[in-house]
């Protein structure tokens, strides 16, 4: 090929790739209206919204469709993977093909049913969770099943349909070694907090009770915020009836409930929130409205986990907050670091609703709906069945059972919004954070005990560096192994977790 020829077939490439990311940048910014209209649904909208919200949604969603799957958008595709790329390229190219694929293989008309149905069956749930009736949901919930479960036999009839839809959250990862990790999970919890109910030994159960004020709970953890390192020129921190994160590198959102009776777990909400919003922050800003530069959903809850327990769950962090909390809690100055560590990580208040678990019978609570969408979606478990069903696993996983379905099978908006196969996400965020931890003591010391020196930005840097400005630009699992040495291995975790609640509870047999 003579240098004129190869020449004009560069600037034919160039002009491709320049037509193709103009079309990939109204993708993923018509991707980010639709986060910040469903953010705002859960957050601010007023419930007479519902029927217009659920329209446009169902159009921008529409719309998107439409733009992945056109013609034009294929042959650039086709063009683009017969050239000559850099690997960065060949990703954005890769995560569009994907996209493409998927809208294509699910027609247009299912997924404006989706959308629209689960914008319809949110405030449904709402609704059902506050009267404590489940047959109020219970026919949305059933439509969501069947959507879902259609969607993923259009993808590929041949494999696991749980699988499938999972591997919309995790593209990278094999299925069965998540399934591997949760049964070790499972089984090794089961163990611990065994040993743990048999010990004597007795924690601070409750350090910080009394009344305090949802509005000044509210300052207390901008105050948070800002010591671990937030920008509060590009996020938000609002009331909510649950805990959520929505953004991206430039309007990261968080919010949840402020409850006057419980600040720990006001804290522990927000830290958990903070996580994911920091990743959103951390991501290029020069990536921004193409595919690599997105959170990773894994990582996502990755971070989440990472701060929550790594961090937050440590005496080192509370020794660090504690004159923050003095401040605007003056009532308060007879808590010590010490105190709040026992509370935060007491076992054996085993609370039903998940968002208030302490750190072990959470990552239970997760097994249990794992196991009930799993079999939703696989057709061994029908909608109706399904409180009876997570009542008996409350018992055997958790030793409690609920009294009612508000604080049982309709604590969680998860379903309400579609999102089958999320829940192992959290489970998998939790043995990465336990490993990247691992590998950041080897890199720059202890991360909890810098963070109880408040060198919070030691933390961020490296965090940053090594996992979060690269969003989508690996695969997971590579990216894991480039900072830790292995993929996600679940022996961290385990050793976390024994280490600490070991000491805690003085299971020298264990």
């Amino acid at each position: 090929m003579s240098e004129s020829t190869k020449s004009t077939v560069k600037d034919d490439v160039d002009s491709t790739w320049e037509q193709f990311m103009d079309r990939v940048s109204t993708l993923r910014n018509l991707r980010k209206a639709e986060y910040i209209l469903l953010w705002d649904q859960e957050v601010m909208m007023p419930e007479g919204g519902k029927e217009a919200r659920s329209q446009q949604v169902g159009k921008v969603s529409s719309v998107i469709h439409d733009l992945a799957t056109d013609d034009k958008m294929g042959e650039m595709l086709n063009e683009l993977e017969n050239a000559d790329l850099s690997y960065r390229k060949e990703r954005i190219v890769e995560k569009i093909r994907e996209h493409r694929e998927s809208e294509i293989n699910l027609p247009e008309s299912l997924e404006e049913d989706i959308m629209s149905t689960k914008s319809k069956a949110h405030l449904e749930w709402r609704n059902a969770r506050d009267a404590d009736d489940f047959s109020e949901f219970a026919p949305a919930f059933e439509r969501l099943v069947e959507l879902r479960s259609k969607q993923a036999s259009v993808i590929d009839s041949d494999a696991d349909p749980y699988a499938v839809l999972y591997a919309d959250y995790d593209p990278d990862s094999d299925f069965e070694s998540i399934v591997q990790i949760r049964d070790e999970v499972r089984d090794e919890l089961d163990l611990l907090i065994g040993k743990i109910r048999e010990s004597d030994v007795e924690l601070e159960t409750d350090a910080f009770r009394g009344t305090y004020d949802p509005d000044v709970q509210q300052e207390l953890c901008r105050d948070m915020l800002d010591m671990i390192g937030w920008d509060s020129d590009r996020c938000r921190l609002d009331s909510a009836p649950y805990p959520l994160t929505s953004g991206y590198q430039y309007d990261s959102r968080i919010a949840g409930p402020f409850d006057e009776h419980d600040l720990l777990q006001t804290i522990s909400w927000v830290l958990h929130e903070a996580g994911p919003a920091k990743y959103q922050l951390a991501l290029k800003d020069d990536e921004y409205g193409n595919p690599v530069g997105d959170a990773n959903d894994v990582l996502h809850h990755v971070m989440a986990r990472f701060w929550q327990n790594q961090i937050g769950r440590s005496e080192e962090f509370w020794e660090q907050l504690m004159p923050k909390i003095y401040e605007r809690f003056p009532n308060t100055t007879h808590v010590t670091a010490r105190d709040a560590y026992e509370s935060i990580n007491y076992v054996r208040d085993d609370r039903l609703v998940r968002t208030q678990a302490n750190e072990l019978t959470r990552a239970l609570h997760i097994v249990i709906r794992w196991e009930i969408e799993q079999d939703l979606i696989e057709g061994n478990l029908h909608v109706e069945d399904v409180p009876a069903v997570w009542n008996d696993k409350c018992e055997q996983y958790l030793g409690i059972r609920p009294e009612s379905n508000a604080e049982g099978c309709l604590q969680d908006v998860h379903w309400a919004n579609g999102a089958f196969a999320y829940f192992p996400v959290y489970l998998v965020g939790s043995v990465i954070a336990a490993q990247l931890h691992d590998a950041a003591v080897d890199d720059i010391g202890d991360p909890r005990k810098l963070a109880g020196e408040g060198e919070f930005d030691v933390i961020n840097d490296w965090l940053r560096e090594n996992v979060l400005k690269h969003g989508k630009l690996y695969p997971m699992p590579e990216l894991i192994e480039d900072v830790t040495g292995e993929k996600p291995n679940v022996k961290y975790y385990i050793d976390y977790v024994t280490d600490k609640y070991g000491d805690l509870y003085d299971l020298d047999s264990y």
